[in-house]
């Protein structure tokens, strides 16, 4: 079982392991489609990194929309030097293009849903404002009406 804390440090771990791995190797720095089976090419250069760790940092690299978009359009897949190793199968090609169009499409969603919510926040503070200077408006016409009735009250 994996605690909280653990999960932060993976991920830490993997960020620096991506950093690493963009300035090592081309095909991470040009973020150029990756070779299949590039895990077991990168824990041979680098046998000191740990599986999970590099598997975190794989997926992170990706699933990234950059990573995605290179994908999409791409014929050669590229060993770590950046030379073509093979090509990308039509279906990954596809897989790429449905995996964007389903990000951008929530990416809207969630703006629309933000701008939605603002507007709701300030039609909801509009109405505060309104309701309390109503309230003011007529606390001051009680004020003004009991001070002219018991101006009169009083002679």
């Amino acid at each position: 079982m994996t605690t909280q804390t653990e999960v932060p440090n993976l991920s830490a771990l993997a960020r620096t392991l991506l950093v690493e791995l963009r300035q090592r190797f081309p095909a991470f720095g040009q973020c150029l489609p990756l070779a299949i089976g590039i895990d077991k090419l990168l824990l041979a250069e680098m046998p000191e990194i740990s599986r999970k760790t590099l598997r975190v940092a794989l997926n992170m690299h990706t699933n990234s929309s950059r990573y995605l978009k290179a994908m999409a359009s791409a014929t050669a897949r590229f060993d770590l030097a950046g030379n073509p190793a093979g090509e990308v199968a039509e279906e990954h090609r596809a897989r790429a293009t449905e995996m964007l169009k389903e990000r951008f499409k929530k990416e809207r969603e969630q703006r629309n849903a933000a701008r939605v919510a603002e507007e709701t926040q300030r039609k909801a503070e509009e109405a505060q404002r309104r309701i309390a200077a109503e309230a003011e408006a007529r606390t001051a016409k009680l004020q003004q009406l009991a001070a002219k009735f018991s101006v009169k009250g009083g002679r």
